[in-house]
């Protein structure tokens, strides 16, 4: 390399010199804008923001808690008075059953008219029942399920099918298709 090709150590300085001049002239601008005023007012402005987001925050936090709350009394409610319309419908039953007694007290009342009474009384209770999804299982002359059904016996019959439900001793039910109770049966062998 000659001498020419060398760049001379003034034409470095020169360049590193306009170097720093144009990396300190925006700093100096930036600095020469910032002053104190602006400065505090900046940082005034970001912490009525934080104030304000930390009131946000708070907010939410209680509205949290209030639907909480509000969800907790609600369930508890439910609980307490989910019976309520089963109760109406189970009152108006024992309403109907005292009629009945009353009237099977009076002088020369038949055995018909309270037979009649405790079966009105039966068909009410199994409509309100109804109204709460309860059904009744009668599976007379129905094949056995195990899932629905509890065999009490098994007796032979040559007029069945095996494993038919011949008889119900006690009735079934299931609420909302979930059994309550299962029908006490006897089956055909």
């Amino acid at each position: 390399m000659n001498e020419q090709d060398q760049p001379s150590e003034t034409a470095v300085e020169i360049e590193i010199n306009g170097a720093e001049e144009s990396v300190e002239t925006p700093v100096e601008e930036v600095l020469q804008e910032l002053t104190v005023e602006s400065v505090q007012a900046e940082l005034e402005l970001a912490l009525a923001r934080i104030d304000e987001q930390q009131a946000d925050v708070l907010r939410a936090q209680a509205d949290v808690q209030n639907i909480r709350r509000r969800s907790e009394q609600d369930v508890a409610k439910a609980h307490k008075f989910g019976q309520e319309k089963l109760m109406t419908e189970v009152v108006s039953l024992l309403d109907n059953l005292s009629r009945a007694i009353d009237a099977a007290g009076v002088e020369g009342a038949s055995l018909e008219v309270l037979l009649e009474g405790v079966e009105m009384s039966q068909k009410m209770l199994l409509s309100g029942l109804k109204k709460f999804n309860v059904d009744q299982l009668d599976p007379h002359g129905e094949p056995f399920d195990p899932e629905l059904h509890e065999a009490m016996t098994a007796v032979p019959n040559p007029d069945l099918e095996p494993n038919t439900v011949m008889e119900v001793f006690q009735k079934g039910y299931t609420l909302n298709g979930r059994l309550v109770r299962p029908a006490m049966v006897v089956v055909s062998k």
